[in-house]
């Protein structure tokens, strides 16, 4: 996928602020919400792997700051999110509600949260938990996410089905 196809499939209005991009791998996705995010914000690339981002265009010069990580297994270092981006690392995590429960304490309020993933049930050495748009998004609304909204879907060249990006917005805060 091309930076432009990126920044296409999860374009919104973002808030500007602190975001942390989970699964970062090459900065693909960072740099398609660093050209989307108001100027002024920050954005951590966060992997487990030693972060290695290839050069993108930033034309609003977002900060990026590498951060190796693993983020099922270590709590973020960063409170008072805007918003996390994760995009096709959701499907390594086995225990999803766990792990969005975890990085919700993260997240300021009226932050948001944007997701990429492929439109499957169908696990494999690449996918190995996957999760269904339907899935995700009663997943999101069950943690107390009220706003989940589908941002857009292109065909996989991995797979013969489609990925999709969804938002969500408005968490309620449980007592």
């Amino acid at each position: 996928m091309e930076l432009q196809e990126a920044i296409q499939l999860i374009k919104a209005d973002y808030i500007a602020g602190t975001w942390a991009d989970l699964g970062c791998g090459s900065g693909l996705f960072t740099y398609a919400l660093a050209n989307l995010l108001p100027a002024g914000s920050t954005i951590y690339a966060v992997d487990a792997a030693p972060v290695q981002l290839t050069a993108r265009p930033n034309p609003a010069q977002q900060n990026i700051l590498p951060l190796q990580l693993d983020f099922v297994q270590n709590e973020l270092p960063v409170e008072g999110l805007q918003g996390i981006l994760m995009a096709n690392s959701l499907h390594y995590v086995k225990d999803k509600p766990a792990l969005v429960r975890q990085l919700s304490r993260r997240l300021a309020p009226g932050a948001q949260w944007v997701l990429v993933e492929y439109d499957t049930d169908a696990a494999n050495t690449w996918v190995p938990y996957p999760i269904r748009r339907d899935a995700l998004q009663q997943l999101l609304a069950a943690e107390g996410f009220s706003q989940v909204t589908f941002l857009g879907e292109r065909p996989s060249v991995y797979r013969s089905g489609r990925m999709y990006a969804l938002r969500a917005m408005e968490r309620k805060r449980k007592a």
